[in-house]
Order: C-alpha cells, then sequence, then structure tokens
C-alpha cells in the first residue's frame, strides 16, 4: 500500500535538504506510490526551503501555516493533505532516521491499525526523558486512559483511514495520540534505532512539555474536576471530624477560649480549597469559552506541490 510521510517542520531550513534526500532513497523501496508532507510551522527561512525542495521533487509537498500553532495542529493539517492509504510521521530534526522506516512499515500487520517507534536507548537528557516518562505514563496513561500509553512518540504510522476521527478535532489545543485512541485498540510498537541530533536545539522545553500535559488533561478529560469534588469530600470530613472534637471538648469542660491558629489555619484551609475549585472551573470554562469564539485548529497560508502520479483515490 501507498505511504504518505507528515513532517512537521519548525525552524530547520538546514536540515530539510538532508532529511529530504535520504527519505527519497528509502520511500521508493516501501513504495513506488509515495509523498512527503512538509508542513511549516515557523515564520523563519524554513518555508523557502521547503518550497523549494516542493518545486524540486515531485513527491513533495510544502504546506505554510498562517502563524505557530504548534507541533500536534500542523500534524492535523499535513494528515488532512495526506493522499496515501498509510501515513507516517515523523520529526524533521533527523533524530529519526529515514532509514529505520521500513521497521515502521512492516510492524504495521494486519491486525494493527497504528505502530509507534520506541528508541533502543533514550536520546535526550534525564530531565526531559523523566517528563516524557510522566506525560505518557501518568497523564496519558493513567489520567487519561490511553492504552500503550508507554510507547508514544513522535514517529508512528497508522491507516490513513482513521483520519475520519479527526474530522471532528477542532480548537487551539489538539492531541493526534488521544484522537488515535478513539478510532481504534489495534496499536503496536517496534523498536528503531533514534540518533542524537546535530543540529539547533529542541523546541521541547521542560515548560512546554508541562504545559502541554496541562492542556491535554484539561481539554480531554474531566478528571480534574472530579479530583477537585473528592477535595472537597475530604476537607468536608476533616470538617466534620474537628466539629465532633470540639463538641467532645466543650461536654467536658475542657474548652478554652482561645484558637486563633486553629481557626486561621481552617481559614487558609478552606479558602485554598475554595480557589483550587475555582481555578480548575475556570480553566474548563475558558476552554468552552475559546471554543465557542471559534478558534482555528490552524490555518494554511500557502500550499505548493501537489502528488501528481504519486496521488491515488482512498
Amino acid at each position: 500500500m501507498s505511504v504518505s510521510v507528515v513532517v512537521p517542520c519548525y525552524r530547520s531550513a538546514s536540515i530539510l535538504p538532508r532529511l529530504v534526500e535520504r527519505l527519497n532513497a528509502v520511500l521508493p523501496g516501501i513504495d513506488p506510490i509515495h509523498e512527503i508532507i512538509l508542513v511549516v510551522d515557523s515564520t523563519d527561512a524554513t518555508w523557502d526551503a521547503a518550497r523549494d525542495l516542493a518545486a524540486k521533487h515531485p513527491a513533495v509537498q510544502a504546506i505554510r501555516m498562517a502563524r505557530n500553532y504548534g507541533q500536534h495542529n500542523a500534524l492535523i493539517a499535513g494528515i488532512r493533505a495526506a493522499n496515501c492509504a498509510r501515513i507516517i510521521t515523523m520529526d524533521d530534526d533527523l533524530q529519526h532516521p529515514p532509514e529505520e522506516l521500513p521497521k515502521l512499515v512492516a510492524a504495521l500487520t494486519d491486525d494493527l491499525d497504528v505502530v509507534y517507534a520506541v528508541a533502543e536507548s533514550e536520546e535526550h537528557g534525564p530531565l526531559r526523558n523523566l517528563t516524557s516518562w510522566g506525560a505518557k505514563n501518568l497523564v496519558m496513561g493513567r489520567t487519561m486512559g490511553v492504552p500503550n500509553a508507554d510507547v508514544l512518540g513522535a514517529l508512528r504510522i497508522f491507516r490513513t483511514f482513521l483520519r475520519a476521527g479527526l474530522d471532528q478535532v477542532s480548537g487551539p489545543h489538539v492531541s493526534v495520540d488521544i484522537a488515535l485512541s478513539w478510532t481504534t485498540t489495534r496499536v503496536g510498537s517496534v523498536v528503531v534505532r533514534m540518533d542524537q541530533r546535530t543540529e539547533g536545539r529542541s523546541g521541547f522545553t521542560l515548560r512546554s512539555l508541562t504545559k502541554h500535559a496541562v492542556n491535554m488533561i484539561l481539554g480531554y478529560s474531566t478528571k480534574p474536576l472530579r479530583l477537585v469534588t473528592y477535595l472537597g469530600f475530604l476537607i468536608g470530613v476533616c470538617g466534620v471530624l474537628l466539629t465532633l472534637r470540639l463538641i467532645w471538648l466543650y461536654f467536658t469542660g475542657d474548652t478554652k477560649v482561645a484558637g486563633f491558629t486553629t481557626l486561621a489555619s481552617l481559614v487558609t484551609i478552606f479558602s485554598s480549597a475554595q480557589m483550587i475549585g475555582i481555578g480548575v472551573l475556570g480553566e474548563y470554562l475558558g476552554r468552552v469559552h475559546a471554543h465557542g469564539m471559534g478558534r482555528p485548529t490552524y490555518v494554511i497560508r500557502d500550499h505548493v506541490g501537489h502528488a501528481s502520479v504519486y496521488e491515488m483515490s482512498l
């Protein structure tokens, strides 16, 4: 079956020519019908490089976003533009070696719909790896119930018909992995080699990864609201126990007028609980408000190149 390779591009003008060259060397061996979709999500010279590659190679499409929307938003734009029966998504920094793609394709057997690539050894630093583990296992796995969360990654292959599950995805906060988890449970993984980044630096920092995790929790799960309910119940139990204690002290004659410290502590605890509850509710209402305003997932400014002889009907 044919294959589309979707690459979100961010500040990678110097890397794209090498990436496309290596993809062009590998993809014909996978399937004669193939395409490369470069989705540029930055405002630097990356678009010029992608546009030139689309003009030079008939298998390359270049899409320029109107502004920086984020990796997953760019991925959705590229996925919706794909023409082939299978879609591969990969990073633009050559940490995902194109030469490993045949392993990924071979792993997509008839009994699977999605296959994620798992690194032989982690290519990031300890802090980044720890943050990534927490985002996958604690946020995606336990909090959101995404199956096989421990194998999630940016290098993946899935059958194009699954993108029907992305048709209703809208708004600024989106996740390809969560959307795919809504469409199928037939998920597998394959171990591949990952290379070190040779140029530039990753746009994913501890702050951005944390922000992404919070957006995913609040955007695709109601568990924070449930936790606020549990917190309120716990504080209520503590209040009842404190009341029973005060009643006991009253009847035993062990009451004291002094109690400012206890009172101040209780006021602080209850005020904190109320602010937490209001804050969580505010986050949800803010997302409902943003969705109601019609904030787009992305806007495409330019689209250069087409599938030509590589295009096929799905």
